[in-house]
């Protein structure tokens, strides 16, 4: 299970360190899923 506090550091738009992978994990802890879209 992933807390929150995980969660949080995840999604926070200052963390260079974050990859589609680790996206893909916590939208998938928070029920949800990832759309990439390139235009």
């Amino acid at each position: 299970r992933t807390s929150r506090a995980s969660l949080n550091r995840l999604l926070d738009p200052s963390n260079p360190s974050v990859t589609l992978q680790t996206l893909e994990r916590a939208a998938r802890a928070l029920g949800r899923r990832i759309r990439i879209e390139l235009e």
